[in-house]
This record gives structure tokens, C-alpha cells and sequence, in this order.
């Protein structure tokens, strides 16, 4: 699948401890945004960061909080990420979220595309048969 041109990302910065129903928040929103089909959703793992509380959260040994920032991102088309807010306002009850229009140039899904290497997907959309260069490790 190709996507290109405009999109919506929705971030998600929460705590790493944070939870909803006895189970980690970050990993109930990118569960919910597979169920509702959206095309993909990562979750980023901070090393230091404060929010609303000023409240540092560090991953340094010695520091007493072990409460590390997390991003969760989401990009998909504007309808998609706006019915996902909705959700999200169930779900996030302290966090911040930022709803941006950013510009796709490449997205690849699907069992079959993925499993193809960069350099032959490249080489697949320029028509080069690779001749001159060395051989993909998928094809051997």
C-alpha cells in the first residue's frame, strides 16, 4: 500500500506508568488503533522529561522516579485520526496530545511488500534490473 501526500499525526505523550484498566496506557492506545484498522501507530520510550507537574522523570540509576516520558504516535488520513481522538479521550485522562498535518512521501504495508528489502523495492520502482550492483540479500 502507497500513502502519499497529506496525513494526520496524533502524539501522545503520557507517563510510562501510567495505566488504564491494570494494563500499560501506551499499549492500550496502539491496541486500539490496530482494532480501528489505522495504518500504524509506535510507541517512544524517553530517557528525561517533565510535564504538567514539573516533576522531572529521569532514567538515571539514583534518580526515585522510574516514571520515563512516552510518546506514542500515530499517523493516518484527518477522518481516521479525528474518530480516533475519540478514544483517546476514554482512554487519557493526564497527558498531553498534539494533532498535526504532516506530508507522507512513502509508507509500505502488507505481508509481501515487507518482506521485500529497501534496495529492491528501489530498484522495483525504477525499473533497474541491478545488473551493475551486488545482489540483494532476498533473492539468494
Amino acid at each position: 500500500m502507497r500513502l502519499r501526500g497529506r496525513a494526520c499525526r496524533v502524539t501522545i505523550f503520557i507517563g510510562e506508568s501510567d495505566l488504564y484498566r491494570h494494563r500499560p496506557l501506551y499499549a492500550e492506545i496502539v491496541h486500539r488503533a490496530h482494532a480501528m484498522g489505522l495504518a500504524g501507530a509506535s510507541v517512544f520510550r524517553g530517557v528525561e522529561g517533565f510535564g504538567a507537574s514539573s516533576r522531572i522523570h529521569t532514567g538515571h540509576l539514583l534518580a526515585l522516579s522510574s516514571d520515563l516520558p512516552v510518546a506514542v504516535v500515530v499517523v493516518d488520513t484527518e477522518e481516521n485520526v479525528r474518530n480516533f481522538l475519540l478514544v483517546l479521550d476514554e482512554l487519557v485522562e493526564e497527558g498531553l496530545v498534539i494533532v498535526d498535518e504532516v506530508e507522507v512521501h512513502r509508507y509500505v504495508g502488507g505481508a509481501e511488500e515487507a518482506r521485500r528489502s529497501w534496495w529492491s523495492r528501489g530498484r522495483a520502482e525504477r525499473g533497474d534490473d541491478g545488473g551493475d550492483r551486488p545482489e540483494d540479500p532476498d533473492t539468494r
